[in-house]
């Protein structure tokens, strides 16, 4: 979409974002009131969950209704204008997260999912929804009765023009409202089902599994104008001025999409929410900014975690929880069994469609006929469980070797037992990887166009089986070590070398230097500060052995308190150490939610109620109970290394390579799990700022004592530092890796920013105070005299003592100071510009 006359000049990146979940109860105006707060944090942008009209009471907004207006829950487009004036007379601006892959699948809310059911594929919006009508006989599949149709005749009625169920309710086609019941449902667009019937039948695309989430073709110009004219209206009228873009995985051509987009926002500052395997690279291609960060959050948690003793956690989780291989005990294995679930069972009518579509292709070019559609569905399961990556993005310059290997090949032709009819594997993947060159007897009508779908839906169903296999079961069976099973996260690999962090950093700033970073999400299964507590583990799993035999003698003298099994056990008992108080319902509901992930014992489909109620037993009587002294107490013995963890990390994401994303409340001590508890409505004390500036004064750090206040303390720091100085952080900045000499130069990881700025951090403290200490070892600090900004009395020079360096925090935020030029009380030169200071911020 162009706009009919030219924008204002595309705004600056964002030096750092802060991201609020706007709900009911957290609507436009409580976010207004936050922006004096957040001005003085420090942060450039305010980053908004979507915005656009949801269904009534949802709590993350991602399940849109109505593209054209702004969500009046949240205060319609009035509050969010307010909202933006407001954030602008402070300095801020407005970043929007936007969800272009799938609408709610309510029709009673979505006006045009209602005129499709209601007209059919006549209807002007039928274009909008990715639907299949031929696999449907015609009619949408609408997954939502509780039982078979014929059980639930008794609960369906018409009321006018209205065909209602329970809260559902659905459009009549006209003339047939007065149809007896059983007739009047035949003769609709749609054919209402027991909601089982969405694994093997659904016609329509949606969201990973959800079929309350309805797939948007956006490929379509027409719609992409339809539901994009109000954002980008916004983004021109300077009301918005970057965006988030959700899943871009689930698009046809996420490629053209972007590019689309691209040049209708005449290239505002736009970051994708594209996770990336380990070592998979962003498409080169792409017109965007960057990532969202979770490859950023899976390498700054990898520095803090000790491989060798991630390798002993395994170990004894093999011997506890004795899982087989396939069962949680081996991760390959893990995430192979759970896709093979997830391909056969939840994702069983996207395959089928898949195959209709292959077996066209087949039967329309002489060279592939008589393939049975079997040995495509088969062919098609076996190379979709061996995808290493969320999407095959071979137009990104990834040869198709890197995403779909011949290794990959040859064990799916290893499924059939007769060779001949194992070559519809090179069939498929000559497919899906766009080699399949047509010959000139192809010629059916739609055969090319056939070609084409195969392989964008292909794509889809990948990153939708991805999502399923990985974030959603294996993260859950594979329990070793919680805080590395997290999205993005390699739980194979959870520890990352200082060189390998350099060398991503370094990367980042040469090409994606304004790539989003994050350390917590919505989406984040354990917030950072929770991991940190769970990662500390690494440094001591000895004393975890020894706390886990106490916990099973206390569990085992009170036979409620006993887990229903060992994974559970293990996992309940690394979640209470790293989320600490309260226990409350919040860890009964998380560990519900991951054994019904986990799938081994209970689902959300398929509940054992005997095994529910044991785990809430378990909880109430173990990690609720009198156990939880044990574990507080072990807790409080590691509080100082899961406060270096907490502190350094915090500090290499503010000062790394790309824009930060701070999530709410994650500035100060926060520890949530899984969502919803993750989503919680934000809750800004006033004045803690102010307070804490006049109470730190010239000391820093070293004046709190409390990790919440340390914590804010250094986040104002550095995001007051980005926004002051934002030439150091940009895209010509550089990004310099400092390495530490001497016994303990290991557990320094330090970097310089433009060399202006040097970053340190102390990496495994726990391990370098089992081996002395640092003992001597010395940074050496590029020329100059340098002043701590988290402690501003300390100046350093030349080549720095480590200890020294730490001696009153495990982080250090060094500033150089211009020659001859005095300090002012925050450790800056006296003469900054005042206009830089944001609202409430000392100068």
């Amino acid at each position: 979409m162009t706009p009919d006359r030219p924008g204002p000049a595309v705004p600056p990146p964002p030096t750092a974002t802060y991201r609020l979940q706007l709900q009911p109860d957290f609507p436009f105006a409580a976010a207004e009131a936050a922006v004096p707060y957040l001005a003085s944090l420090g942060v450039s942008h305010l980053h908004l969950s979507p915005v656009l009209e949801a269904v009534p009471g949802s709590t993350h907004g991602y399940d849109v209704v109505d593209h054209a207006r702004v969500r009046e829950e949240l205060g319609g487009e009035g509050g969010l204008r307010a909202l933006s004036r407001t954030a602008r007379a402070a300095g801020l601006g407005l970043v929007v997260d936007i969800v272009p892959n799938h609408m709610a699948a309510v029709p009673r809310h979505n006006r045009a999912l209602w005129e499709v059911l209601r007209e059919g594929p006549a209807s002007p919006y039928a274009r909008w929804f990715d639907i299949d009508w031929e696999a449907g006989d015609g009619r949408v599949l609408l997954p939502f009765l509780g039982g078979r149709v014929g059980d639930e005749l008794g609960h369906l009625r018409v009321d006018g023009d209205t065909l209602r169920y329970h809260e559902h309710a659905f459009p009549l086609r006209e003339g047939t409202a007065t149809l007896p019941l059983p007739e009047l449902l035949d003769a609709q667009w749609y054919r209402p089902a027991w909601w089982r019937l969405a694994r093997t039948e659904l016609n329509y695309r949606r969201f990973f599994t959800i079929s309350d989430l309805i797939g948007v073709r956006v490929e379509d110009p027409e719609v992409f104008d339809a539901t994009h004219g109000t954002i980008l209206r916004l983004l021109h009228e300077d009301v918005i001025e970057g965006l988030r873009i959700d899943h871009p995985d689930g698009l046809a051509d996420p490629g053209a999409y972007l590019q689309r987009l691209h040049e209708a926002t005449g290239g505002r500052w736009t970051v994708v929410e594209k996770i990336l395997a380990d070592g998979e690279r962003l498409p080169a291609a792409w017109p965007v900014a960057g990532t969202t960060g979770y490859d950023a959050l899976r390498h700054i948690d990898g520095i803090f975690t000790d491989p060798a003793g991630a390798g002993e956690l395994l170990g004894q989780y093999r011997r506890f929880a004795a899982p087989p291989a396939d069962r949680g005990g081996d991760w390959d294995a893990t995430v192979r069994r759970a896709a093979y679930k997830v391909v056969t069972h939840e994702l069983a009518a996207e395959v089928d469609r898949l195959t209709r579509v292959a077996a066209a292709v087949c039967a329309a070019e002489p060279a592939l006929r008589d393939h049975a559609p079997w040995t495509l569905r088969t062919a098609l399961r076996e190379l979709l469980v061996r995808l290493p990556v969320y999407r095959p993005y071979v137009s990104g310059g990834d040869a198709p070797e890197t995403v779909l290997t011949t290794r990959a090949a040859d064990e799916a032709r290893a499924a059939f037992t007769v060779p001949e009819e194992a070559a519809a594997v090179d069939v498929v993947r000559d497919l899906a990887l766009g080699r399949l060159r047509a010959s000139r007897a192809l010629g059916a009508p739609g055969a090319r166009e056939a070609m084409a779908e195969f392989r964008a839906r292909f794509a889809q169903t990948s990153s939708a089986l991805r999502a399923k296999a990985v974030e959603d079961t294996a993260f859950y069976r594979h329990a070793p070590l919680l805080s590395a099973a997290e999205v993005g996260g390699a739980p194979e690999r959870p520890a990352v070398t200082v060189e390998e962090f350099h060398a991503y950093g370094a990367r980042v700033q040469r090409d994606w230097p304004y790539s989003g970073t994050v350390l917590t999400t919505h989406d984040t299964k354990r917030s950072a500060d929770v991991r940190a507590g769970i990662s500390v583990l690494t440094q001591c799993p000895g004393r975890w052995a020894d706390l886990l035999v106490e916990l099973t003698e206390q569990t085992t003298r009170v036979g409620s308190a006993c887990a229903p099994d060992p994974q559970l056990a293990w996992a309940a008992w690394q979640t209470s150490v790293g989320f600490g108080f309260p226990y409350d319902t919040r860890l009964r509901n998380a560990l519900l939610k991951h054994v019904r992930e986990a799938g081994l014992h209970t689902s959300w489909t398929e509940p054992d109620e005997a095994y529910e109620k044991a785990v809430e037993a378990f909880v109430e009587a173990g990690p609720s109970g009198p156990p939880l002294y044990a574990v507080a107490s072990f807790a409080q013995g590691l509080d100082a290394h899961v406060r270096a963890i907490v502190l350094g990390a915090a500090l290499v994401h503010l000062t790394m390579p790309g824009v930060p994303d701070v999530y709410q409340g994650t500035e100060s001590e926060y520890r949530a799990l899984v969502d919803p508890d993750n989503r919680r409505p934000a809750r800004f004390p006033p004045h803690v700022l102010e307070r804490l500036d006049a109470r730190s004064g010239r000391a820093g750090l070293t004046a709190l004592a409390d990790l919440s206040e340390q914590k804010l303390v250094l986040t104002a720091a550095a995001l007051r530092l980005r926004r002051r100085r934002p030439e150091l952080f940009g895209g010509a900045a550089t990004y310099e890796p400092l390495a530490a000499e001497g016994p303990g130069a290991a557990h320094c990881v330090a970097f310089a920013r433009s060399g202006e700025v040097v970053v340190a951090a102390t990496r495994l403290s726990l391990r370098l105070a089992d081996a002395g200490g640092w003992r001597g070892t010395g940074l050496a600090l590029p020329p100059g005299r340098w002043s701590d900004l988290l402690a501003p009395e300390r100046e350093f020079e030349g080549h720095a003592r480590v200890a020294e360096l730490f001696a009153t925090s495990p982080v250090a935020l060094l500033e150089r100071v211009p020659e001859g030029e005095p300090l002012s009380r925050d450790g800056r030169a006296e003469t900054a510009d005042p206009g830089s200071a944001a609202p409430g911020e000392p100068v």
